[in-house]
């Protein structure tokens, strides 16, 4: 819980303490969750000053054009590191060492295979199906199966 509070006062309504908590980066934040309760909604063209989730590992200003991952700048990210050592440090909140990322990517390699059952579901669809049609059939059956388990 947040010690620094802001307090909204609305003609005609009682006054309305919300919160305000300080992140690792950027400014302060006001959680205006409260005012739903007094049946009021805050309104921000283009969700300037929006922040729509917390995050422990990302950090946005689209205003300065900053996006960090785990504290590095995305762009640092996309020329130096490739996907899967920027999959360990959204999971481990650093870069991989050499050896971490050796036996990350091997891990990886050796617990993504396809089973060849599922490559004959997929001939089953025309070429140019939907995908998310594809996605909706998989899930479907997905959840048959996992009913079929508990049962």
């Amino acid at each position: 819980m947040s010690d620094k509070k802001a307090t909204l006062a609305v003609d005609g309504k009682d006054a309305i303490d919300l919160p305000i908590y300080s992140g690792t980066i950027g400014p302060d934040v006001v959680d205006v969750g409260a005012l739903t309760a007094q049946g009021m909604f805050t309104y921000d063209p283009g969700f300037v000053s929006t922040a729509a989730c917390e995050s422990k590992i990302t950090y946005i200003d689209g205003g300065k054009g900053i996006l960090l991952h785990g504290g590095y700048p995305i762009d640092q990210l996309a020329e130096n590191s490739d996907f899967l050592e920027t999959c360990w440090l959204l999971w481990n909140g650093e870069l991989p060492t050499a050896d971490e990322k050796k036996a990350f990517v091997a891990n990886v390699t050796n617990h993504t295979m396809v089973h060849d059952q599922m490559n004959n579901f997929f001939r089953g669809f025309r070429r140019d199906a939907h995908p998310m049609a594809i996605m909706c059939v998989l899930w479907e059956h997905y959840q048959l199966f996992i009913t079929t388990l508990s049962t």
